[in-house]
């Protein structure tokens, strides 16, 4: 049942599954010690085919592969292995906060493409917003702290990740992609996904590191968790909830993520570093406010 506003229900599950992507960022660079991170992501997305394909079937709408739609597949597949490919390099280069920060700058490349190519258009609102993310995503690249664990090409590698996740978004709302649903976009993301990515790992060096059960227990969370979980409902609340208001609560995800890879790897939060996460999520809050209706 479609509802006007946010509920208690509501607002839990959107803390819940924001809590769930801060930690998916933590668990990649964790799991990244373990297993090559290509090749991780390629697992990932191989395992998420099962553990999505499980939920359709139990939902009684096991996945159907139209003729139709398979260039529409294809193409939102690959983009969703780019996304991955960029985001897991990023947390094997750069830090978790620093990843997230950057990789949330998403909605201005995403505003920029639906201003073009869906008609959705650049309120003052939505330009002050973008202004804003932007400032803090280009703050955050050009301002690393002299310790090590940033790099340049880490900071590079989310930036294309925030890309990828924007044209992945893009396509997604594209007629032949939204007429099949998010779940079985989100089938399309894995299934396509999984082969490139495994295809791809071998030229990204060994694909085994130092391999510990944690990082097996890591793996198996990020694909049915994660992905199979906190994706299906991230979609679901989208659903269910106004769009604007479910969107505006992604700003959680870079303030905890920097939060937790301070706490978790002791990762150096800086001035500039917290002035960049205001400024980001202050102009994702901006950007996803819904338009003033008209007295």
């Amino acid at each position: 049942m479609r509802k006007d506003r946010l509920d208690g229900f509501g607002i839990a599950m959107l803390l819940g599954v924001q809590g769930v992507l801060a930690v998916n960022q933590v668990l990649i660079k964790m799991v990244n010690a373990g297993l090559q991170p290509v090749f991780f992501a390629g697992l990932r997305s191989l395992l998420a085919i099962g553990f999505v394909w499980a939920w359709l079937a139990w939902r009684g709408r096991p996945p159907r592969l139209r003729r139709p739609t398979f260039g529409a597949g294809l193409l939102i597949g690959t983009l969703f292995a780019a996304e991955f490919l960029f985001l897991f390099l990023a947390l094997d280069l750069t830090s978790v906060g620093r990843s997230a920060l950057i990789m949330y700058s998403m909605p201005v490349w995403y505003a920029i493409l639906a201003h073009f190519g869906l008609g959705e258009r650049i309120t003052p609102t939505k330009a002050a917003g973008l202004a804003l993310a932007f400032a803090g995503c280009a703050s955050a690249i050009l301002s690393r702290p002299d310790t090590g664990e940033a790099s340049l090409a880490g900071d590079l590698c989310a930036l294309g990740a925030a890309w990828g996740w924007a044209l992945t978004a893009f396509i997604a709302r594209r007629p032949v992609m939204r007429a099949e649903g998010p779940e079985m976009q989100l089938f399309w993301m894995v299934l396509v996904s999984a082969p490139i990515l495994l295809l791809a790992a071998p030229f990204f060096g060994p694909l085994i590191r130092d391999l510990q059960a944690v990082h097996i227990l890591g793996l198996l969370f990020q694909s049915s968790v994660v992905v199979a979980g906190g994706f299906i409902a991230w979609l679901w609340l989208l659903s269910v909830y106004p769009g604007a208001t479910v969107a505006s609560f992604s700003f959680l995800t870079p303030v905890l993520a920097v939060g937790l890879g301070a706490l978790v790897f002791g990762e150096t939060v800086t001035g500039s570093i917290l002035a960049s996460v205001i400024l980001v999520a202050a102009g994702i809050v901006l950007i996803n406010r819904p338009p003033r209706q008209a007295a």
